[in-house]
Order: structure tokens, then sequence, then C-alpha cells
């Protein structure tokens, strides 16, 4: 068994990995009804498939130019997630999307609360 039989196997398990993840946070969008759960399935499984997914493509292609665009790619996604997961947050929150009963911490309803008490 040379190296490129097991890069290709193990190529072909991340690439069914990142599926099997992506499936399951289609699934969880459709399933939640909050807001705040929907964005966590978005974000979280979303990511790490997309990360198993170049990573398994990258082993399977094997070619340097693919696997750098790829790791951009992957890069990409690790700095612009967890900003764009805030800014719906934040959003649905001053829109009243969510149900605020059920945070247990809400510090910007209190930083809102403070600033409206400045003016």
């Amino acid at each position: 068994m040379n190296w490129e039989i097991i890069a290709d196997v193990v190529g072909i398990v991340l690439i069914v990995a990142g599926s099997i993840f992506t499936l399951i946070a289609a699934i969880g969008a459709f399933r939640y009804n909050d807001l705040l759960a929907r964005q966590h399935v978005a974000t979280k499984p979303q990511v790490f498939s997309l990360i198993m997914l170049m990573v398994g493509v990258s082993l399977m292609v094997r070619e340097a130019s693919m696997t750098w665009t790829m790791m951009l790619v992957i890069g990409f996604q690790l700095v612009s997630s967890p900003i764009s997961a805030h800014m719906m947050a934040r959003a649905g929150y001053r829109t009243d999307r969510i149900d605020r009963s059920q945070l247990v911490l809400d510090e910007l309803g209190e930083d809102i609360a403070r600033g409206e008490e400045g003016d």
C-alpha cells in the first residue's frame, strides 16, 4: 500500500464525513424554530464540514495550487463565520426575533438599557 492509496482513502472518508455534517446542519436548520438555535446549527457543523470537505478534496487532488486555494477558503470561512453569526444574532435581538425570556445572560439588553438611560 503506497501513500497515494492511503491519501485517497482518507480523502474519501473526510468527504463522506463532511457531507454527513452538512446534512445534519441542514436538518437542524429546519428542525429548530428559534433564531439562535438555527444560527448555532448553521455555523458550527457547517464550518467543520467545509474544513473536512476541503481537506478531503486536497488529499485526493494533490495539486499545490488547488491545496493552497482550499486552505484560503478554509481560512476565509474561519474568519467570516463568527462575524456573520454575531451580526445575525445581534440583528435578530434588535428586531425582537429572539425570545429573551430563554436567555440565561442578556448583556446586550443591559447595554441597550444603559444607552437609553444616558440619552
